[in-house]
């Protein structure tokens, strides 16, 4: 297998690899000319965090192709951790450095009309819809040097189409998981859907073996009028892969999204997580809850742009940091002008565990229109001694002591997100980062 391990791999390779896959000329004339756009383009610049020094370029981007497998006992015992029991006999795809190893989906979606399969599959099968979506409203392709490279070089990934008064009763879960060292993982999720549809999907970014050096992650969400979302996403990458996850949505008159968000990863991370209410009565609430270790530096930016009249965001966001992490929470409201009765709530809290540990919390609010309504609370602070003595002085070790603290500082956010499967793997990650 041959190595490379620098971005530009050269317009002559892009098109034979897209050729090689069967892709419809439309999509190789994206890459290219996204590839050509790259070095012109700037990295994005998330406030307070400087990342023109993270490496996110050196990779290899030939990735080891994995066999699938008939069931999921035969996948890797690091990847069926990650996987929830009830959607093996539902509606489940693994990809493992890329590759769809395993994909089941139950019986009635395909009746209804629903598409939930790989991306690779998608450009081949369903070109067209997905022409019809992709870097649209969303995400844009020359935003920055990142979102171009993923445009370019995307190798995995999932497409997700609900037809119009559809309602998907099962939750999709895609689980992605790497473990080629220096890997380049360049994902991108698109999911559709029709007006007053509705469906949640569940993703989870896992690391096993030496993991990927580069995780570059976007994520498209687009909700029809009357429509409901309900998007639940779980990462844990591990400590040598840098991450850029970029997830958005787009929601129609009387939409709904839901975001439930573990940014769990052990590696540097920017995290945008952006939704555009663009009709009226359109909603959106995102919920996140991360642990920082070590020497981590993460960046998280949970914006909700108010178009529509009498539309409504949340934003609820908990983090704990441990050792010498940085954690960075900016939490945005922005209410357009002319979106009148519209209301906009946020709250950030940051608890710092260790002298050397840093938390910083950002709420902003921007109003142009004055028939609204909006708050924020945010708090940054340090445990409480008396809670660490008291908790002590009944027999409990220290290491034990900040553990149940860390449990119970998260567990208000958890125990709110929408999506069962999410809460409980988010109370795993939970229990394994807070026992180092």
């Amino acid at each position: 297998m041959s190595v490379e391990t620098n971005t530009i791999i050269g317009t002559e390779e892009l098109i034979s690899r897209s050729e090689a896959n069967n892709e419809p000329k439309w999509l190789t004339e994206l890459r290219v000319s996204t590839l050509n756009k790259v070095d012109s383009l700037e990295l994005p610049k998330p406030d307070k965090t400087k990342i023109h020094n993270w490496d996110f370029i050196s990779f290899n981007q030939a990735i080891g192709q994995k066999s699938t497998v008939a069931n999921v006992d035969e996948l890797a015992a690091e990847i069926r951790a990650y996987i929830d029991e009830d959607a093996t006999g539902n509606s489940l795809l693994v990809q493992d450095n890329a590759s769809t190893v395993y994909q089941t989906n139950a019986a009635e979606l395909a009746d209804k009309g629903v598409i939930f399969t790989d991306l690779a599959t998608a450009f081949v099968e369903h070109g067209d819809l997905i022409k019809k979506y992709l870097f649209s409203e969303a995400v844009s392709t020359d935003e920055n040097k990142l979102t171009a490279m993923n445009a370019a070089l995307m190798n995995g990934g999932a497409f997700v189409y609900v037809p119009k008064n559809v309602h998907v009763e099962v939750p999709l879960q895609a689980l992605y998981a790497v473990s080629d060292e220096n890997a380049g993982l360049f994902n991108h999720v698109l999911i559709v859907a029709e007006a007053n549809s509705s469906v949640t999907y569940v993703e989870n970014y896992a690391a096993y073996g030496q993991g990927a050096k580069v995780a570059n992650i976007v994520a498209e969400v687009y909700v029809g009028a009357g429509a409901r979302v309900s998007f639940g996403g779980v990462d844990t990458l591990n400590e040598t892969t840098t991450t850029y996850v970029v997830r958005r949505g787009h929601v129609d008159r009387d939409g709904r999204i839901e975001w439930a968000l573990g940014q769990m990863n052990d590696g540097d991370t920017v995290a945008d997580n952006t939704t555009y209410l663009m009709g009226d009565g359109s909603f959106a609430d995102a919920k996140l809850v991360t642990i920082g270790t070590g020497e981590q530096k993460q960046n998280f930016t949970t914006l909700i742009k108010h178009y529509g009249k009498h539309s409504e965001g949340y934003i609820l966001k908990h983090g704990v940091m441990t050792g010498r992490a940085l954690g960075i929470f900016n939490g945005i409201s922005k209410i357009e002008k002319a979106a009148t009765k519209s209301h906009g709530e946020q709250t950030e809290r940051v608890l710092m565990l260790g002298e050397r540990a840093r938390g910083d919390a950002n709420p902003i609010l921007l109003i142009d229109e004055d028939d609204v309504t909006a708050g924020h609370a945010a708090s940054v602070g340090r445990i409480d001694p008396l809670q660490m003595f008291y908790l002590m002085s009944r027999g409990i070790s220290r290491v034990e002591a900040e553990r149940l603290v860390i449990h119970g500082f998260l567990e208000p956010v958890v125990a709110q997100l929408p999506v069962e499967s999410v809460r409980k793997q988010m109370r795993n990650v939970i229990e394994r980062k807070a026992k180092r």
